[in-house]
């Protein structure tokens, strides 16, 4: 089946704080006992939306109703850094983040999330605080992330220049995000090729 192709993703937004917020601390480690990726949105961040000794919620943005349904999360560097598990960006999908802006990401943490169709894109520091500024002054305010046109806008009027990898911006533009449905795709092709090789 074709994939459909990503060229923006919008919706609100939610500012996590911390630097080198690793995937340790996206999705803990007892929690991927899971045959399937399903469920493990509930799980994300959860050591750091309860607290471990009374089960109670914390203060953290995640729990604060105010971004209950942000579809955009808003971070600082190096987000997503630690193990390359892929049930990092899965839990942040499976949560009902559509697309991430940072500084900066962790290479694997970011070629999983792109397979996912969830956009990474990198602002400075000063956009990000302009970002996360917005969005907590007024939780409402709608932020699209523009992958065709390589910026992130605000329906309050920010207009912000990102970056990300031109071979994530092409997979996502075209609908080449997925390299395992691909060979799904391309099944025959595969098969005629082998068919072509002493070796196999």
């Amino acid at each position: 089946m074709a994939l459909d192709p990503v060229p923006f993703v919008t919706g609100r937004a939610v500012f996590i704080p911390g630097a080198d917020i690793d995937t340790d601390r996206i999705i803990p480690a007892r929690f991927m006992k899971c045959v399937t990726f399903d469920g493990l949105g509930e799980f994300a961040f959860y050591d750091v939306r309860f607290d471990s000794e009374t089960g109670n919620k914390t203060n953290h943005p995640l729990n604060d109703p105010r971004f209950s349904g942000a579809s955009i999360l808003v971070a600082g560097v190096n987000f997503g850094c630690g193990s390359s598990r892929e049930h990092a960006p899965q839990s942040l999908r499976k949560y009902g983040f559509n697309g991430v802006i940072a500084e900066s990401f962790a290479e694997i943490f970011y070629g999983n999330s792109t397979t996912l169709a969830m956009p990474c894109v990198m602002a400075s520091a000063a956009d990000i605080v302009a970002i996360k500024d917005a969005v907590e002054a007024d939780p409402t305010v709608v932020v699209t992330i523009d992958v065709k046109a390589l910026k992130v806008t605000t329906s309050n009027g920010l207009d912000i220049p990102v970056t990300m990898p031109d071979s994530a911006r092409e997979a996502l533009l075209s609908g080449r995000w997925d390299p395992i449905q691909e060979l799904l795709d391309n099944d025959k092709a595969i098969e005629a090729k082998a068919r072509e090789l002493h070796y196999v």
